[in-house]
């Protein structure tokens, strides 16, 4: 496994650049961990018996950043990308025909939209959407807790990918 295009956050930087920083680091350690593989390897679920595959975590963290950055900090009313009320985890269900090449560029779509919704923003500003409390939340908070959705999410990657190939690391 390599690591192009993923740097260490600042040691010095200010709250922002830090919190940004560390939310590309775990974006970019997910990309890393599915990179140099087949779409079949993605799509296996290696750890028995869960059925967790890696395009699935790449499918469901596409979902998480729609949800947070557009649903809920800038208010759009969207449809989840892969759940439905009959899937509720879709996202996480990966059929035989789902590809690397059809999955990034959704990903990728959905980090750049996050990008573009928190730029004008600061980090006590609250969100438009509310949850399920009935209460906004603050940008501050939604990195955080997107840091800590990535920060999960890739230990899960890390065993899918070292059951796949014996790839540790990264």
């Amino acid at each position: 496994m390599t690591s192009v295009g993923r740097s260490e956050p600042a040691l010095d930087a200010a709250e922002r650049p830090m919190l940004e920083g560390w939310l590309d680091y775990h974006r970019e350690t997910l990309a890393v961990k599915c990179a140099g593989l087949t779409d079949a390897q993605l799509r296996e679920a290696s750890a028995p018996p869960s059925a967790l595959t890696l395009l699935g975590l790449v499918r469901h963290l596409a979902e998480v950043e729609r949800f947070w950055f557009r649903e809920i900090l800038a208010g759009e009313k969207l449809p989840d990308l892969y759940s439905t009320e009959e899937r509720p985890d879709g996202d996480f269900e990966v059929a035989e025909t789902a590809t690397w090449a059809g999955t990034e560029p959704v990903w990728r779509e959905q980090i750049a939209a996050a990008r573009a919704n928190t730029a004008a923003l600061g980090l006590d500003d609250f969100s438009r959407g509310v949850g399920s409390a009935g209460a906004p939340f603050s940008l501050r908070w939604i990195y955080t807790h997107m840091i800590e959705e990535y920060a999960r999410h890739n230990g899960h990657a890390d065993l899918l990918r070292e059951r796949l190939d014996g790839a540790t690391g990264a």
